[in-house]
C-alpha cells in the first residue's frame, strides 16, 4: 500500500472517531498526477448531498504531459461507499460537532482509494495538551536513546 498524500492537520485539528475506506471517482490525468503524489489534501472535507459523498477541495495538481482535456484542479469529486456506509454518516453528521474529513490517500491494489474519517474538532486547549504530550513523548525517547547508546 503506497500513500500518496497525508492530512496531517486533520489529525492536529480533530479526534478521529471512526475511520471508513473509500474508493473515488477521477479522471485519467488526475489519475496520473496522483499517483505522481501531486495530491494536496490541507484543506479539503467531504460533505453528503443525496445519498452521495462528495471530496470537496482536494487539489490535484494538473498532469504534466496532459493536453488541453486537464482537469480543474479543485474540482468536486465523488466518494464510492456503501449505501448503508453513508445513511450511517449523514446520521452521525448532523450530531452536533462531527465531520468528514479525509485522512490519507494511498493506492491500493493499484486503485486510488482515499481514508475518510469521521471525527470531532478539538478546542484550543486540546490542542495545546496533545502538542505538550507530542514534546514530552520525543524528549522521552531522547533521553533513552542516549541513555541505551552503545559505546
Amino acid at each position: 500500500m503506497k500513500v500518496l498524500a497525508t492530512n496531517k492537520k486533520a489529525y492536529h485539528d480533530y479526534e478521529i472517531l471512526e475511520k471508513y475506506e473509500a474508493g473515488i471517482v477521477l479522471k485519467g490525468t488526475e489519475v496520473k498526477s496522483a499517483k505522481n503524489g501531486r495530491i494536496n489534501l490541507r484543506d479539503s472535507f467531504i460533505r453528503i448531498s443525496n445519498g452521495e459523498a462528495f471530496l470537496l477541495n482536494c487539489h490535484i495538481s494538473p498532469y504534466e504531459q496532459g493536453n488541453i482535456m486537464n482537469h480543474d484542479p479543485t474540482r468536486t469529486r465523488k466518494l464510492l461507499l456503501h449505501k448503508r456506509e453513508i445513511e450511517r454518516l449523514a446520521g452521525k453528521v448532523q450530531e452536533k460537532g462531527l465531520t468528514l474529513v479525509p485522512l490519507r490517500v494511498y493506492l491500493k491494489n493499484n486503485l486510488v482509494k482515499v481514508e475518510v474519517a469521521l471525527a470531532k474538532g478539538k478546542k484550543l486547549h486540546d490542542k495545546r495538551e496533545a502538542i505538550k504530550k507530542k514534546d514530552l513523548d520525543r524528549e522521552i525517547s531522547r533521553t533513552l536513546k542516549n541513555k541505551y547508546k552503545i559505546k
